[in-house]
C-alpha cells in the first residue's frame, strides 16, 4: 500500500509595513553624517538594511558603500 505524503500547509508570512516617521528620518540623516555602519542603524531602528538603503536613496543621502 502506498501512503500519500501529507502535504503541510505552510502559513504565508504577512508583510507588515511600518512607515518612516519624521523622527526615523532625522535619526537616519544623523547616522549618515556620522558614517555609522548600516547594520548598526538597522538594529537601532528595527528595520532591514535594505529598507534603510531604499529610504536613503529616496532622501538623497548616502549610507554604507554608496558614498
Amino acid at each position: 500500500m502506498a501512503k500519500k505524503a501529507a502535504k503541510k500547509k505552510t502559513a504565508k508570512k504577512r508583510l507588515i509595513r511600518h512607515p518612516f516617521t519624521k523622527e526615523d528620518v532625522k535619526t537616519l540623516k544623523a547616522h549618515s553624517k556620522a558614517r555609522t555602519p548600516v547594520a548598526k542603524i538597522a538594529k537601532e531602528l528595527k528595520r532591514t538594511e535594505g529598507s534603510l538603503r531604499q529610504k536613503a536613496i529616496k532622501l538623497g543621502i548616502g549610507l554604507g558603500h554608496q558614498r
